[in-house]
């Protein structure tokens, strides 16, 4: 306790036309969680990969335990004494969590005809790991069958079986529900305990309090500062992050018509939900608050068209009975949505900022069968200036993007197709405090064109923010609706969790 476990001295990444880290140095002491935090593009996920040794930094030097250490590959990084468990979990699903522990290094045992697994000793192990870090998560059940955040806590005894001196964990309450955060935050304090350096990787700012002790912050790739979290008030926070910003407050005269534009009838889909029933009206925006696991997903699924629903059920756009929607129907009708997960479902990594907005609109775009650049360039011209994505040249590729600017792409790609309906969900997951008022700011001025949104986040603070009306989700069914400005986010949370 006190030592510190990790020392960044002057550390500097340079790509081409980009300085990610500039002279960065900082020092984290064990027996500490220390967030690090810092808009996208600040620099952290730079420095995550360099003490990961996924990259080589340009110059600069880091030490464990005190000693310089040289790094060449992910292995030595672990050999050295640092593990990262990166946001998105490297686990394989159809093995069990011993072997996904001891992956790689399970013990062997002498037989005949040939050497075979130690399958008494390979439990012993990875129990004696679990056990180090609070959990009885089953051994030989496959990692497929359990849920995200045991999965989550698998990750990290995995990197704790290589005896670390520093754990940095990028991310990991991103996919989580709340009582999953809190078993998670149980492991991580087991972990700190034990004198581990724990440097803590997030986006979520009200989790500091439950978790750090240290508050250090990156902005345009230089170290700010750090600042204990118990004086770390939201507006300092807020100000090392991004200078002087101004909070966007929802509108006063945020309003919607009474015509409705869809309607959802008795809607039920094997386990997920059942008997779902909403309308949603002319420039509403509705918010659907839920537990990971209760159907919300699923249920904008559904809708749009990507799952099927049970028979009986029905959905009405603006008129329209839709009893089999596809996605192609779905947006003939207005309707549009932005996924879940973006990188998998809502951009195309290795095509330009350019060609992603245009994806959705071809059709409309076209003269005939033919396209043209030229004639794609006012609707990409008009995505980007209306929704402020930030690109140099739209002939960049989206994976250059920061996390917000490529979900206003994903926005911008479905505006350019005129719906009248917009599903977001999880539209501010993995993005920054700037970035995530961009996208309510865009949907508020959305309702003032009439457009409607039903939009579904684990964060219920943002239902309440940017939402008129608040659908509660539980087990599969919508068992309460109330008012946006009427709830407290106690009260909200109960009502998630009751019974």
């Amino acid at each position: 306790m006190g030592e510190y476990k990790l020392e960044i001295e002057h550390i500097t990444k340079v790509f081409p036309g980009t300085v990610a880290l500039a002279d960065f140095s900082a020092r984290f002491e064990g027996g500490k969680v220390h967030a690090l935090i810092g808009k996208n593009g600040s620099g952290k996920s730079t420095l995550v990969k360099i003490c990961s040794a996924a990259l080589q930094p340009t110059s600069g030097t880091i030490k464990v335990d005190g000693k310089a250490v040289s790094m060449r590959a992910p292995s030595d990084a672990l050999a050295k004494g640092l593990a990262v468990v990166y946001q998105e979990l490297s686990l394989i699903p159809e093995i069990t969590v011993v072997e996904n522990i001891l992956l790689g290094r399970l013990p062997k045992k002498k037989g005949f005809p040939r050497i075979s697994i130690d399958w008494a000793a390979a439990c012993r192990q990875a129990e004696t790991i679990l056990q180090s870090v609070g959990s009885d998560i089953p051994l030989r059940v496959k990692v497929k069958k359990l849920s995200i955040g045991q999965q989550q806590v698998v990750e990290i005894a995995k990197a704790m079986s290589f005896n670390p001196s520093v754990l940095i964990l990028d991310e990991p309450t991103s996919a989580l529900a709340r009582n999953e955060t809190e078993g998670l935050f149980k492991v991580i304090r087991n972990l700190k305990e034990k004198g581990v350096a724990i440097l803590y990787v997030t986006h979520r700012l009200h989790e500091l309090y439950d978790i750090a002790d240290t508050v250090s912050v990156l902005r345009d790739g230089k170290y700010v500062g750090s600042v204990e979290a118990a004086q770390a008030t939201p507006q300092i926070i807020v100000d090392l992050m991004f200078g002087e910003t101004i909070q966007r407050q929802r509108p006063q005269n945020l309003s919607f018509q009474e015509k409705v534009v869809l309607e959802v009838k008795d809607l039920s889909s094997g386990n997920h939900f059942r008997h779902v029933s909403f309308s949603l009206r002319q420039g509403e925006i509705l918010g659907i608050a839920g537990m990971m696991g209760s159907g919300r997903t699923e249920l904008l699924r559904s809708i749009f068209g990507i799952e099927r629903f049970n028979p009986g059920g029905s959905i009405i756009v603006d008129g329209t009975v839709v009893k089999s929607p596809t996605p192609i129907l779905m947006k003939k009708l207005g309707v549009a949505m932005t996924p879940e997960n973006r990188k998998k479902e809502g951009i195309v990594e290795a095509l330009s900022v350019h060609a992603n907005l245009c994806l959705a609109s071809l059709k409309a775009i076209a003269r005939g069968n033919l396209l043209s650049k030229k004639r794609e360039k006012p609707f990409v011209a008009e995505a980007i200036e209306k929704l402020g994505i930030k690109v140099a040249d739209a002939r960049n590729l989206i994976s250059s993007l920061s996390g917000g600017n490529q979900q206003k792409v994903v926005v911008g790609k479905w505006l350019n197709t005129k719906p009248k309906i917009i599903l977001f969900d999880e539209p501010s997951r993995g993005i920054d405090v700037v970035a995530k008022q961009q996208i309510f700011q865009i949907m508020w001025d959305l309702s003032h064109e009439g457009i409607s949104s039903l939009f579904v986040s684990t964060e219920l603070e943002e239902l309440i923010e940017v939402s008129h009306r608040i659908l509660v989700m539980k087990h599969g069914q919508i068992v309460d609706e109330v008012q946006a400005e009427e709830v407290s986010i106690d009260r909200l949370y109960a009502m998630c969790m009751e019974g």
